[in-house]
């Protein structure tokens, strides 16, 4: 139990130093499968500052278990992608510059690069408007992940899913590289070539399955 709290108060630090987030914006979840429970990110207090005694922990249907501290207020968010889909073991919302400029027009972000078709497994797809910390937001973001492990939320930030926590990390990397990559093609008034469907369905499953070491 102590260790998943440690790596949400690790992983607020790192989302911080690699420029995801300012302030004490965005928010952190990793679930216990095997205990049904879920630890989240305290609502509105600084990264730099959380200790394990400050991470509350919640049952997979938002009952809090452990912890005084209240829960982000996205805690709705992140139950329902866990109980929505069973891949998912963390998720990480973000605001980071690049893709928040895709998230404020509402274009959804298309596979541009091999990175990106490597990491994400389709085309990022914004969210429809909700007001922060909703019901409806929870749902606009779990419909606009039905085909990516990521997502925009309109005028907000990010929503990236894993299967642990360094896997959304590197979903939120490199959903900002690839949003940085479109937003100055597009500023160039060149269109990037789109990756076809069979090939990125090949190269996500080629490096989960085949890729580096065992």
């Amino acid at each position: 139990m102590q260790n998943f709290k440690s790596q949400i108060v690790e992983s607020g630090k790192r989302m911080l130093s690699e420029g995801l987030t300012v302030a004490t914006w965005g928010n952190i979840s990793i679930v216990d499968r095997e205990n049904g429970l879920v630890y989240l990110t305290p609502s509105g207090m600084p990264y730099a500052s959380l200790t394990t005694s400050d991470i509350p922990v919640l049952t997979l249907d938002g009952k809090v278990v452990e912890g005084t501290r209240k829960p982000t207020i996205e805690k709705d968010l992140h139950l329902g992608i866990y109980n929505n889909y069973d891949y998912a073991g963390a998720v990480v919302h973000t605001h980071p510059k690049w893709s928040m400029i895709f998230a404020t027009i509402g274009k959804d972000i298309p596979l541009i690069c091999d990175e990106a078709a490597q990491i994400l497994s389709g085309e990022v797809k914004c969210a429809h408007y909700a007001l922060p910390g909703s019901k409806e937001l929870a749902n606009e973001c779990i419909k606009a992940l039905k085909n990516a492990n990521a997502c925009l939320l309109q005028s907000h930030g990010t929503v990236c899913v894993g299967r642990n926590i360094d896997d959304a990390f590197s979903v939120a990397t490199v959903l900002e590289y690839t949003a940085e990559l479109y937003y100055k093609i597009l500023s160039m008034g060149e269109k990037p070539h789109e990756l076809k469907k069979e090939d990125i369905e090949y190269m996500y499953e080629f490096v989960h399955t085949k890729y580096g070491q065992k």
